[in-house]
């Protein structure tokens, strides 16, 4: 999982890619494409 400040530009980068908060953080999980997975942080 990678750590980004800006998670938008990974959002763009594919069409499956969904933003979601868990306990005050900011997720970018994928399920077609795994390697999509990020944190603001």
């Amino acid at each position: 999982m990678k750590i980004r400040h800006s998670l938008k530009s990974i959002r763009n980068r594919h069409r499956d890619n969904q933003l979601v908060r868990r306990k005050g953080r900011i997720y970018i999980i994928n399920k077609t494409q795994k390697r999509y997975k990020a944190r603001q942080g």
